[in-house]
């Protein structure tokens, strides 16, 4: 582990290159200091992603993310990119990349076999239906096609709540109106529920996180800006290519998920899921 206190988020420079280990760890730094995934010092992820530093320790804590750790040798695997944590990778997952268009059926199936058959049993169909169907190794098909949250978008003791994990897990992309500290307001379209289909709602409001006590993820933010957002975190600048990919790829699971649910609507959802 590096053990130099972080920079100050001013020293966090978003316009030199930053490693694909650096990237992952701004990535899953929100939902690990939430306790969703990831070994249990976020404070060590936080540090890394804040300093840009890159040793083994970040490496192993990567390893640690049992839900992320595998799309990313899948991409490598089939891609012939020897890193899981080259950035190309990282990237591809995180906010998606051409190089999710390369990958076969086939490399995704058995990965998923491998990971879950054994452990949702029946349900698996879904999952081998959602890749047939077009879905890739990108982060949105975890969050719309492998988590269970989907099921209970009908259940009206946990619809609400699971509209807000799905929509809070997802990567979203944004658009900063005002920075304040370590807070920014970023206008963003939520994710909605009409009782049938999950789409993007009109663009409103929201406040976000960029640091704790000046320690953050990304620095040189400034209204205006299209960044990534990560539960309440903003985890980067994103370019014109970054944000056409991520919109691509969360639509088109999105569409996937959609026309899974239509023929038989929530009751199957729930009952798979």
């Amino acid at each position: 582990m590096v053990s130099s206190p972080a920079p100050p988020l001013d020293a966090v420079r978003s316009g030199r290159p930053v490693s694909g280990a650096v990237v992952f760890a701004r990535y899953a730094y929100p939902p690990n200091a939430l306790g969703y995934c990831g070994p249990a010092d976020s404070s060590a992820l936080l540090h890394y992603a804040a300093a840009g530093a890159v040793d083994p320790g970040l490496a192993e804590l990567a390893r640690r993310f049992e839900g992320a750790w595998p799309y990313l040798e899948l991409i490598a695997g089939a891609t012939g990119i020897p890193d899981p944590l080259d950035r190309r990778v990282v990237e591809a997952y995180w906010v998606g990349s051409w190089l999710l268009d390369t990958i076969g059926v086939r490399p995704i199936a058995d990965s998923l076999e491998e990971r879950f058959r054994r452990r949702i049993g029946r349900r698996f169909s879904a999952l081998a239906d959602g890749v047939m169907a077009g879905g890739v190794p990108h982060h949105s098909f975890h969050v719309f096609g492998v988590y269970p949250w989907v099921g209970f978008l009908g259940d009206g003791r946990r619809s609400d709540q699971a509209l807000e994990v799905l929509d809070r897990c997802r990567i979203r992309w944004g658009r900063i109106v005002s920075v304040t500290g370590d807070q920014v307001v970023v206008r963003s379209q939520p994710l909605v529920w009409d009782g049938r289909a999950l789409s993007l709602g009109p663009a409103r409001e929201e406040s976000a996180r960029r640091a704790v006590a000046g320690v953050g993820l990304v620095g040189d933010l400034r209204p205006g800006h299209w960044v990534s957002l990560h539960w309440d975190w903003v985890c980067d600048r994103l370019s014109r290519r970054q944000l056409t990919a991520l919109r691509r790829y969360t639509s088109g699971h999105l569409d996937i998920v959609n026309r899974r649910l239509a023929p038989s609507g929530l009751a199957g959802a729930i009952e798979g899921g």
